[in-house]
């Protein structure tokens, strides 16, 4: 789209971290509908082109660039004056990120980043990918958004934590508004074989064994991709939680040694569970966050875990 015809979109959309797993979802979805102009920008650390919407649409745009480098993101949104921003860039993974500790700091860079040039070009709205990992190892089962106390030690969890303390004093004292995602473990066909879900299914699926951490007893709770983006469009297009906090995630509790069992039934794989001495941080023993907010969203039930289990099978074999 030329630089003179965008101006008249209806509604102009920012994407950060937009070729990752989640926020390429994301943007599958709000091409949809003809009245978006999403553009995707990514500096493609863990990101891949091949999660981008596909020439079908045409109301989107892909943009290189990092968001902790001011100028970029200076250039990129005085052009637009984006109307929202789903701010979803962010160093993953929980070994990756734990090897990496200084390259997660830098994304604090990155927020403040978003934050200045959204108040100063009129953004109405900031959409955060924080985490479940704020709440650290919790002590207080479901996992509520208002009362839980976080807990976070990680330098992943602790730059979430900053950020979502940047949203909210950037809304008290400049009156931009934002909506803060808590994701707990979101699961699907495109995600990274780095995460549980994905990485079983793919041992399972060529017959190799699979390793668990520790005895397997640590809890988890698994969202379908459909759900998370369903949840999060929902809020965009009612704007139900503006200046909150929503858990994403499911509330169905399953250990990783009951998920390594169910992959391997379900694939009728020939691979066995072998147990590896538990990680020495990061790994929380229980996760369950309180989704009420989330079912309001989506006035619906989730998708069982073994359906998206069978939908990731059919996906791959397509």
């Amino acid at each position: 789209m030329a630089a003179d015809e965008f101006k008249n979109v209806p509604c102009k959309i920012l994407i950060t971290g937009g070729a990752g797993f989640i926020a390429s979802a994301l943007a599958h979805r709000l091409v949809q509908a003809e009245e978006n102009f999403v553009v995707i920008v990514d500096s493609m650390l863990t990101g891949s082109k091949k999660n981008l919407p596909g020439c079908t649409y045409k109301n989107w745009h892909f943009i290189y660039a990092d968001v902790n480098k001011y100028e970029e993101m200076s250039a990129i949104m005085v052009l637009y004056h984006f109307d929202y921003v789903f701010h979803y860039a962010a160093t993953v993974g929980v070994q990756f990120t734990l090897s990496h500790p200084v390259m997660v700091l830098n994304d604090i860079q990155g927020i403040r980043n978003i934050l200045d040039l959204s108040k100063n070009t009129g953004v109405k709205c900031v959409y955060y990918s924080s985490s479940s990992e704020v709440y650290g190892e919790p002590v207080e089962f479901p996992q509520n958004e208002e009362t839980t106390a976080l807990n976070s030690r990680l330098p992943y969890a602790v730059v979430k934590n900053v950020g979502e303390s940047f949203l909210k004093s950037y809304h008290k004292e400049y009156g931009l508004n934002y909506v803060i995602f808590r994701f707990f473990n979101t699961y699907g066909p495109m995600q990274s074989h780095d995460f549980v879900v994905s990485k079983f299914m793919r041992a399972a699926l060529q017959q190799k064994d699979i390793m668990i951490n520790g005895d397997g007893k640590q809890t988890r709770t698994f969202l379908y991709i459909d759900d998370n983006v369903a949840a999060t469009t929902n809020e965009f297009n009612y704007q139900k939680y503006t200046n909150q906090i929503v858990n994403i995630g499911s509330d169905i509790e399953t250990t990783i040694l009951e998920l390594a069992e169910r992959i391997i039934s379900l694939t009728k794989s020939k691979s066995k569970i072998y147990h590896l001495p538990p990680l020495p941080e990061g790994d929380m023993m229980r996760r369950r966050p309180d989704v009420s907010k989330m079912k309001q969203l989506l006035n619906r039930e989730l998708i069982p875990l073994d359906q998206g289990l069978h939908q990731i099978l059919n996906s791959w074999s397509s």
